[in-house]
C-alpha cells in the first residue's frame, strides 16, 4: 500500500446530509476500477463515473460489479461530454445524454452531470434545455448542467459553448459548481453557489489559479475561496454531493495519487463539519507534480 501522510489518514464513510465522492477521473490514467478500491480505501461517501474510453465505464453490469465488489454505491454519472469522449457510444450527443440517464437509472445514481454543448453542436444545442427539462421529468434524476469558462486563445475570449459556459444565465433545473471551471473563467466560485441558490445540486471539488488554464488541483493549492464555499454549505443546510475532481495525470508515482486523493477528502470533510475546527492546508505538491491541464483545452 502506498505511504498516507501522517496527517491524512483514512476515515469511514459519512453520515452527514453533505456526502463526499471521488470522480474516476480523479486517477486518470488510472481505470475506474482503481477509483472503486481508493475511495473504499480512504472512507469515500461514493463514485461519481466519468465515462469515456475506458471501455469499463461504459458498461452497465461491469459497473454494477464494481460497486458490489467495493461496497462503495455509485451516486452519480458523468455524461461523455468532453473532448476526448466525443466519440463515446457514438457521435450525436444528444442520445449520449440519454444513455447517460438510462445508466443512472439502472445502477441507482441520482445525479447526470452533463456540460453544455459545443458551439460546433448547433442542432443539439437548440434543443439543449428542453432535453434536459424532458428527461429530469421523465426519470426523477437530477440533471446537472456544469459551469464551463471562455475559451481564450490568442487572448481574446471564445465562445465555445452554446447556449452559454455560465449556467446562471440559463433555465436549467438543477447545475454543477466545478471549481476549477470558475478559476479557468475567472470568476468567484462561493459568489456563483450563492447566485445558483436553490439550483445548486452538486459540486466538483478542486481547485485552480487565474492561470486561464483548467488545473483541477487538489482544494486549498489554488486561489479559489474552496473552504469557505464548503462551510457555506454545510451550514446552509444543502444537501447535495460533494465530488473530489482533481487532476493526478502528472503525479509521478502511485504514492503521490494516492496521497493527493487522500488530501482533498481531509480537506472536503475538515470544512464540512460545522463549528471551530483546525484549519486544514494541504501539503505543496512536490516540484515536479505541475497543474494538470489535460481536461478541457482549446485546440
Amino acid at each position: 500500500m502506498p505511504d498516507i501522510a501522517p496527517d491524512v489518514q483514512p476515515t469511514t464513510p459519512s453520515d452527514a446530509a453533505i456526502k463526499v465522492t471521488l470522480s474516476s477521473a480523479s486517477v486518470y490514467p488510472r481505470k475506474v476500477a482503481y477509483a472503486f478500491e481508493l475511495a473504499a480505501e480512504l472512507g469515500y461517501d461514493g463514485v461519481e463515473v466519468m465515462v469515456w474510453s475506458d471501455s469499463t465505464t461504459q458498461d452497465d453490469n461491469a459497473l454494477a460489479h464494481l460497486a458490489q465488489q467495493s461496497g462503495v454505491e455509485i451516486r452519480s454519472i458523468h455524461a461523455p461530454t468532453l473532448l476526448v469522449s466525443q466519440n463515446v457510444w457514438g457521435a450525436k450527443p444528444g442520445p449520449k445524454l440519454a444513455k447517460a440517464v438510462d445508466m443512472a437509472s439502472s445502477l441507482g445514481a441520482s445525479t447526470v452531470v452533463v456540460h453544455p454543448p459545443f458551439a460546433w453542436q448547433r442542432k443539439y444545442a437548440r434543443k439543449f434545455v428542453d432535453q434536459v427539462h424532458e428527461l429530469t421529468a421523465e426519470s426523477g434524476l437530477t440533471i446537472a448542467v456544469e459551469n464551463m469558462y471562455p475559451w481564450r486563445p490568442r487572448k481574446h475570449d471564445y465562445g465555445a459553448y452554446l447556449p452559454g459556459w455560465d449556467p446562471t444565465e440559463h433555465d436549467y433545473d438543477s447545475v454543477t459548481l466545478d471549481l476549477s471551471h470558475a478559476a479557468t473563467a475567472r470568476q468567484d466560485s462561493l459568489a456563483m453557489a450563492k447566485a445558483f441558490g436553490s439550483r445548486l445540486h452538486h459540486v466538483h471539488l478542486t481547485d485552480g489559479t487565474d492561470s486561464g488554464m483548467d488545473e483541477h488541483l487538489v482544494p486549498g493549492r489554488g486561489s479559489q475561496p474552496a473552504a469557505a464555499l464548503l462551510q457555506h454549505l454545510s451550514g446552509s443546510g444543502w444537501t447535495g454531493d460533494v465530488v473530489i475532481e482533481i487532476g493526478t495525470r502528472k503525479a509521478r508515482t502511485a504514492a503521490e495519487r494516492h496521497d493527493d486523493v487522500a488530501q482533498s477528502l481531509t480537506f472536503a470533510r475538515t470544512y464540512l463539519t460545522p463549528g471551530p475546527h483546525a484549519d486544514f492546508v494541504p501539503t505543496p505538491p512536490p516540484a515536479h507534480h505541475r497543474p494538470d491541464d489535460a481536461w478541457e483545452l482549446a485546440p
